[in-house]
């Protein structure tokens, strides 16, 4: 099993996908791109009767290009690793430190699904999964993604602890852009099995992860402070960057503008008239304005 967390900062307890479950997921997606693009042919056969067989040529690698290859590429991009077939089956792709896929992930996969599963019916596909221990395809292995299990038995999920209250925010200051996502798997892994394993074990893993953590972002931890909880804080604040990170993705081109302040114009009645001025500018003070300074 393999604990992972996506990028939007939500906590999954998902495992790897088997063959089995990952072969009728991809049979349902042939079967529904095989429908898609006859159907496609069908339509291009009673538009262009009239093409020479130049032109027919054209349109068919057109037609194959755009059904059989962009068609699972675009569908794993907008629904961020989630295929028909693979909805079916419970499965999803996503990267491989459990975040979701982008274009470039699903691109690289199509590519490689041209040659390892159309050209050759899926049985260079099957021997890479066989052969990967973590059963990935060559799509897998280029692109850096894995297809995990998002159907867990309830008990089953575990998450990631939470640092203690005091080293929260501790790090919002450390540059994590240098920590590689194998890394951040591995840190992930060891807290969430962490109470499960020998405390030798388990303080002697804590460390070195820690090192080499610390190394990646060339802030060791604090004196006094337990790997483990250096680790939990870290894993911490990267996940409140992704969500903040999410959030402006979410809500980007929404703007807000603010209204405009109403500024009440003296007339000359008001100049001339006693007492008119505000309690303000009758001691010698500016008009408020109802900006408040900072503290």
């Amino acid at each position: 099993m393999s604990e992972l967390v996506t990028g939007d900062a939500v906590v999954l307890g998902l495992r790897l996908a088997k063959l089995p479950s990952r072969a009728l997921a991809l049979a349902i997606d042939l079967v529904v791109v095989g429908a898609a693009f006859g159907l496609v042919a069908l339509g291009l056969a009673f538009a262009s009767g009239s093409l020479d067989d130049a032109a027919w040529a054209a349109v068919s690698v057109a037609a194959f290009l755009l059904v059989p290859v962009d068609g699972p590429i675009a569908v794993e991009t907008l629904s961020h690793g989630r295929s028909l077939g693979k909805l079916a089956c419970g499965l999803r792709v996503v990267r491989d430190d459990g975040g979701p896929i982008r274009f470039r992930h699903a691109l690289v996969r199509g590519a490689m699904g041209v040659v390892e599963i159309l050209m050759t019916f899926g049985v260079v596909a099957v021997v890479a999964s066989l052969v990967s221990a973590r059963g990935r395809r060559l799509g897998d292995v280029f692109a850096g993604t894995l297809v995990v299990r998002e159907r867990v038995p309830a008990g089953r999920a575990t998450a990631v602890p939470p640092p203690p209250p005091w080293l929260v925010g501790r790090f919002a200051g450390l540059d994590l852009s240098a920590v590689p996502d194998e890394l951040w798997l591995a840190v992930r892994q060891y807290l969430t099995r962490m109470h499960q394993l020998d405390a030798t074990v388990g303080r002697t893993m804590a460390e070195r992860l820690g090192v080499e953590v610390a190394a990646r972002t060339g802030a060791p931890p604090p004196p006094g402070v337990p790997a483990a909880a250096y680790l939990a804080a870290v894993v911490h604040e990267r996940q409140v960057r992704d969500a903040q990170r999410a959030w402006q993705v979410a809500h980007a081109g929404q703007t807000r503008i603010a209204p405009e302040p109403q500024v009440r114009v003296r007339t000359v009645e008001d100049a001339v008239r006693p007492g008119a001025g505000t309690a303000d500018e009758g001691a010698g003070r500016p008009p408020a304005t109802g900006f408040v300074p900072p503290a």
